[in-house]
């Protein structure tokens, strides 16, 4: 088929702009937010994060199911998104929402928020994923489609990272419940605006006809070893984020202080939370533009292996650096080179599903793309659950106080608490990244073996 349009390409991109603006404030501040604002214990925010995934694991693959045999004039996946558009948003705002109720009572406001809004990004997420499988049949041209997206995620996650602290101080405060609603409400109106753009943009060009049972797909699913192999690199792989980004607001207010500035050709700027994560999102898209070129010179396998190993040997350097104004300095330095390195990891794994997709269809001859970009949500959930939820109970068992009233009243954090902290977010993703290593090194699907699945398909596809 020709080459798809540069319009397409930026639609797409808008689809994970205003999905990634809502995982990153999650994954970001969602732990904070349910121990330092909402006011849940450390024990029980870590067990609200870790059980809803229970629910995700079932519904992300069922969404895939649906998707791969929904049939309207706008395709089978590209309907969800504006279907589903406005539940996203306002989910999200009823996820921020801290009602004035008893402890037992708001617990289970927190639990059905969270498990609704769950429950709907995987009702758009999924079909958002999988439209990259029938969106064009060259694996080079689904590489730069998951490049646009990436590009356009971190985009979004910078705004929102950036802004975030800003924004609950204009609406009322960093540390007051209507501040981070207001906030929410601000961000969510712009993801629905960003979702319908993405509808409108945006085309299927492949036909995919699912000709198997449900049971043969799933049969099929987990009959397929370069799936099973991708699925634990990406679980790292979001782990490593989670783990890193879920600590850093504690990093920040325990042993960086709230008050930190640094100068910049005579500039003074506040060194804060907000500015250390949107950094990281400015670096992670310089990272997605030079993903193509490393890919398409190294290959996406040798690509991968190669990101962790930097990985692991940057995130263990952020230990031993110390707490001074240099050091701050070099902390930035190291934020910035290890987001371009996740910024070339996004992009790359997106492309190796859509490779994965290809290799079922050929071998198990059924399109099940839905099925496998559901168990990529699915992955991107489970480490998001349990890198949130490892922070909390970490900080919970090395002593981490949240009470604001002891705090204010010179209780101070133990240093088991703030060594746990700099374990966090260096010496613990850095066994991550290891892992992510070992897991991708038994990856069989090379250069060669993917051009090869590439031109049997194109005997048999149709194709618009």
């Amino acid at each position: 088929m020709a080459k798809t349009k540069l319009i397409e390409k930026i639609g797409y991109g808008f689809g994970d702009m205003s999905s990634s603006t809502f995982w990153k404030v999650f994954s970001y501040y969602l732990p904070i937010f349910y121990s330092n604002i909402f006011g849940l214990s450390l024990i029980d925010a870590g067990v609200l994060v870790l059980v809803t995934r229970i629910w995700d694991a079932v519904s992300d693959p069922m969404m895939g199911i649906i998707a791969d045999r929904t049939n309207t004039k706008w395709g089978k996946y590209r309907p969800y998104l504006l279907w589903v558009a406005p539940l996203f948003s306002i989910c999200g705002i009823l996820l921020f929402t801290t009602p004035d109720w008893s402890y037992g009572a708001k617990l289970i406001w927190a639990y059905v928020t969270y498990i609704m809004m769950m429950t709907v990004y995987t009702g758009i997420n999924v079909p958002y994923g999988a439209m990259l499988g029938v969106m064009t049949d060259d694996t080079n041209e689904k590489t730069v489609f998951s490049s646009f997206r990436m590009f356009f995620a971190y985009g979004g996650s910078f705004i929102a990272l950036f802004l975030w602290e800003p924004l609950t101080n204009m609406f009322g405060g960093y540390k007051t419940p209507e501040g981070w609603f207001w906030g929410m409400v601000v961000i969510a109106s712009a993801c629905f605006v960003m979702f319908i753009l993405c509808f409108l943009l945006t085309k299927e060009h492949l036909k995919t006809v699912s000709t198997v049972s449900v049971g043969n797909d799933f049969k099929s699913l987990l009959s397929n070893k370069p799936w099973w192999l991708l699925i634990g690199a990406a679980l790292c792989s979001n782990l490593f984020n989670t783990v890193r980004g879920a600590t850093v607001a504690y990093f920040f207010l325990d042993i960086i202080g709230s008050d930190v500035s640094l100068s910049l050709f005579g500039i003074m700027f506040l060194f804060y939370s907000g500015l250390f994560l949107g950094v990281g999102e400015v670096s992670n898209m310089a990272g997605v533009a030079l993903c193509v070129p490393i890919a398409n010179k190294l290959g996406k396998k040798t690509t991968f292996i190669l990101v962790n190993a930097a990985l692991v040997v940057l995130s263990i350097s952020f230990f031993f650096v110390p707490c001074t104004p240099s050091g701050f300095w070099t902390m930035l330095i190291l934020q910035i080179v290890i987001s371009i390195f996740t910024g070339i990891m996004s992009p790359l794994i997106w492309s190796m599903y859509a490779d994965v997709s290809d290799y079922a269809e050929l071998k198990f001859k059924t399109a099940s793309t839905g099925l496998i970009f559901s168990s990529a949500s699915m992955a991107q959930k489970f480490g998001g659950a349990i890198g949130g939820a490892a922070v909390l109970w970490l900080l919970s068992g090395f002593g981490y106080i949240t009470d604001s009233a002891q705090l204010d009243a010179g209780a101070t954090q133990p240093e088991s608490a703030l060594l746990v902290l700099r374990w966090l977010m260096s010496f613990i993703p850095a066994a991550v990244a290891a892992l992510a290593i070992v897991v991708v090194w038994f990856y069989p699907l090379t250069t060669k073996r993917i051009h090869e699945i590439s031109g049997e398909l194109k005997k048999v596809r149709a194709i618009e």
